[in-house]
């Protein structure tokens, strides 16, 4: 879809339909609204005292003009609720410009129009809502079609509508920021919703390889003798079960040629979880697929700060394998030696994230990546402690952590903060090896934390347990069923203000 900024009268603006708001509990429409209100000879007014339209969040009544000549340049007004005004903020903007853009999408109309929502009585800057409108609609609008016919026909243009022309440049880079950003989630959702005969380790690496050479961004791959050479062995174990080769990626941004430090994104690939001979139930079993939602989060984020240019340096890693049972898997009570040199004792082969992103941690202290953010499917634990609204956050650095969910916020990602205490290490401890890969019932998030933080040694670190969000069942706002997308734009908006923070300095 092709985002425009234009300036004019929304009344008068030619398209299939305009959209406009009303906040919940208003009594009279007012700004733009009002003005289409009045084109429309009062037929606003008239659904709000006749309780049909209530302004409650999400909430969409359609107004067919029917009939020429028409006092508006639409045939369809969309009302849209923007909620309680207390209640109001950026991330409501998201979520109603995905609602209208999918119900007018239902209605086949390819071109719409839209007023700037918030801007007025709900306090929000032009170019915040223009930025918000534009990822709500291209994310909300985001179908996974490769494999089967389209639903409906897509809406083809999306103008918003501003009411100062002096305005049209910044916000014109506030719609570049957006489709930018919810391009790469929609890619990531592309990479997460792929099935798992297709979507192997080396087609991942394949994947990777493509977006270097489109975006100048360095690529290496390393294969199982890299591995071997490079003392993998928790990585190389986790492969053992499968008969695709496991694949080390890395994908490396370079914006600050003045600097050799970076900061490291590291994503779980596990590109189909069976659970290996510590084996899943068949239930559900399917969804294992996006168990490298963490990988396609990393390598996605890359493409958008390669797009956005900031004067920052990143790296992506992202250790690719299948977890499968075989003749040849792993085993529960075997003893794996990481890249570190630590041993582990294997006592559940469906705790494998872990092991695969504990050489990936070790890979990235040896290249001297500072600080270091991984992303992770990683525990059903975090999912009943946190649901499936948030995400989990783990760290050794309470600055980092709270940039992190400064940036999550910002936006609208949730994310939570778990503790992280040194009793529970205990639960880890093995008779044979130097820890064990997995504790005990309770806590698990939390000890799964404690075992990846044995390869980060002092290095700032934040884990994300994205295994409650990294799906959805249904559709809200921008969020619709499959594959989330969920980290990119949080990885996107912490490199951009941390490039921002060195700038300043």
């Amino acid at each position: 879809m092709e985002i425009k900024v234009i300036t004019g009268d929304i009344a008068q603006i030619e398209a299939d339909a305009i959209v406009v708001n009303l906040f919940e509990d208003t009594t009279q429409p007012g700004g733009a609204t009002a003005a289409v209100d009045k084109a429309l000879g009062g037929a606003i007014s008239s659904l709000i005292n006749r309780g049909e339209t209530k302004g409650k969040f999400g909430e969409i009544n359609i107004i067919h003009t029917f009939g020429k000549p028409r006092q508006v340049g639409a045939e369809i007004v969309a009302i849209v609720g923007l909620g309680k005004l207390q209640d109001f903020n950026t991330d409501k903007i998201r979520g109603v410009a995905g609602e209208f853009c999918r119900a007018l999408r239902k209605l086949n109309c390819h071109k719409i129009a839209t007023i700037l929502h918030g801007t007025g009585t709900g306090g929000i800057q032009p170019e915040t809502s223009a930025q918000a409108i534009t990822e709500g609609a291209l994310l909300g609008l985001y179908s996974f079609n490769k494999y089967k016919k389209p639903e409906y026909e897509d809406i083809e243009e999306m103008l918003i509508v501003a009411r100062e022309s002096g305005k049209i440049p910044i916000l014109e880079q506030a719609t570049h920021k957006g489709s930018v950003v919810a391009e790469a989630t929609n890619l990531a959702r592309d990479m997460i919703n792929e099935p798992a005969n297709y979507m192997t380790p080396s087609r991942l690496a394949e994947a990777a390889e493509e977006i270097a050479n489109k975006y100048n961004l360095e690529f290496h791959v390393f294969d199982s003798a890299d591995m071997e050479a490079m003392g993998m062995g928790a990585l190389l174990g986790v492969a053992k079960g499968s008969g695709q080769p496991p694949k080390l990626i890395t994908l490396s941004y370079k914006g600050d040629e003045h600097s050799e430090k970076a900061i490291g994104f590291l994503g779980k690939g596990i590109t189909f979880d069976s659970g290996g001979i510590s084996i899943k139930p068949s239930e559900g079993m399917d969804e294992m697929k996006g168990d490298m939602a963490g990988a396609a989060a990393v390598m996605t984020a890359l493409v958008a700060i390669a797009r956005l240019k900031p004067q920052i340096n990143v790296t992506a890693i992202i250790p690719a394998t299948e977890n499968l049972p075989s003749g040849t898997a792993l085993k529960p009570g075997d003893i794996l030696k990481a890249m570190n040199g630590k041993t582990i004792e294997v006592i559940n082969t469906d705790a494998e994230g872990r092991l695969i992103l504990a050489d990936a941690l070790s890979y990235a202290q040896k290249l001297g990546l500072s600080p270091l953010l991984d992303l992770a499917t990683l525990t059903g634990a975090c999912c009943v402690a946190l649901g499936t609204l948030y995400s989990g956050i783990f760290s050794n650095n309470q600055n980092l952590a709270d940039k992190v969910l400064k940036a999550a916020e910002r936006i609208g990602e949730r994310m939570w903060q778990m503790p992280m205490p040194e009793e529970y290490k205990e639960q880890l401890k093995s008779e044979i090896a130097d820890v064990k890969n997995i504790g005990h019932k309770y806590g698990g998030a939390i000890t799964a934390a404690l075992f990846l933080s044995e390869f980060v040694d002092n290095t700032p670190w934040v884990h994300i347990d994205i295994a409650g969000t990294a799906n959805s069942e249904k559709e809200s706002g921008y969020i619709v069923k499959g594959a989330t997308g969920i980290g990119v734009r949080t990885l996107v908006e912490l490199a951009s203000s941390e490039a921002k923070n060195q700038e300043a300095t």
